[in-house]
């Protein structure tokens, strides 16, 4: 049996599948063909349903929980790790003025909490995830939102934070983010999808005990990240909840929901959201 996953081109999502799609755990019969890209192109794939387990934006998922359920295993859910908004100009503030803010995708969680914190701002450019610090220091616009890496390099490049997104989240909430995770299209049976949360535990398992040994695939799809970029990269993104959500990580998911619903952000509640 051949299923189509898609995941992105961060190290946190390499290290996670490298052991699944490269033949270091028994597949037990299922053969994975990866689909790797930009998170907010896989956002825009799940609309159309084209993969069958897919690495999606919590944000994206609230769009289209019919079609795709939540597995346990995978996420990118914590705290301390969320996105950042950054500029060239320290003055610059957010909570007063409409600014010009790129950001990385209008499904991507961290459009959501732009959003939440700043309601305002409504003039907003999409850019790719790694082209935004270069569109703030070349004043395309008045700040960025940066997710995955660059949260660990607009420092270097002469930006400053103007907001911690995710401290807004975790402040107001007391709860970790549910950055993004690993959903199955509802088309799959359910005995197959919980094999394949297994399969992907297993694979995040061996990377975990050996974590050297992901190294050549996560470098293969970050070729220009530094070592300790790269490795500090998955110290913040998989975490307890990558491994599986939990009561706290699925609770976190469901404030989401309220606070979405709340905000106006979608009229409808989701219902049988997670594998079990």
């Amino acid at each position: 049996m051949k299923i189509r996953i898609g995941y992105s081109t961060c190290p946190n999502d390499t290290f996670i599948f490298d052991a699944l799609v490269n033949g270091k755990i028994d597949t037990q019969g299922i053969e994975f063909i990866p689909y790797l890209s930009d998170v907010e192109d896989l956002n825009l794939m799940a609309f159309k349903g084209e993969l069958d387990i897919t690495k999606l934006s919590y944000h994206a998922w609230l769009h289209v929980w019919k079609e795709y359920v939540i597995l346990d295993s995978g996420s990118a859910l914590g705290r301390g790790n969320g996105p950042l908004l950054v500029a060239r100009n320290q003055c610059l503030d957010p909570r007063y003025l409409s600014l010009r803010v790129a950001i990385p995708g209008e499904y991507t969680t961290a459009n959501l909490l732009l959003q939440m914190a700043y309601p305002h701002i409504r003039e907003k450019q999409v850019f790719v995830f790694s082209d935004i610090e270069q569109a703030v220091l070349d004043d395309k616009v008045d700040a960025g939102v940066l997710i995955h890496e660059n949260r660990f390099t607009y420092q270097k490049k002469g930006l400053v934070l103007l907001a911690d997104l995710g401290h807004f989240w975790e402040e107001t909430t007391s709860s970790p983010i549910p950055l993004g995770g690993i959903m199955a299209h509802r088309r799959l049976r359910t005995d197959l999808v919980t094999t394949i949360n297994s399969l992907i535990r297993k694979s995040l398992a061996m990377a975990l005990e050996n974590p050297e040994g992901a190294v050549p695939y996560m470098e293969k799809y970050a070729q220009t990240m530094e070592p300790d970029v790269m490795q500090a990269h998955i110290k913040t993104f998989v975490t307890e909840h990558s491994v599986d959500l939990g009561d706290e990580g699925r609770n976190a998911i469901r404030l989401l929901i309220e606070k979405a619903l709340g905000a106006g952000i979608i009229n409808e509640e989701p219902v049988d959201i997670f594998i079990s």
